[in-house]
């Protein structure tokens, strides 16, 4: 998923991965117990996702 520049996130989104669709629009997600269970957080640009954080 280099493409997409998956990576873990922290402080407030501490067990969240973030990937980016496009250049600027971001999708948060969770994956859980190493299943296929997706939870989708938000999506958007950095400024709507992070605005607040």
């Amino acid at each position: 998923m280099q493409k997409y520049r998956d990576h873990a996130l922290s402080g407030e989104y501490m067990g969240y991965r973030e990937c980016h669709i496009l250049s600027n629009w971001l999708l948060i997600y969770k994956i859980i117990e190493d299943r296929l269970i997706l939870v989708l957080a938000r999506t958007g640009t950095h400024d709507d996702v992070f605005k607040g954080y």
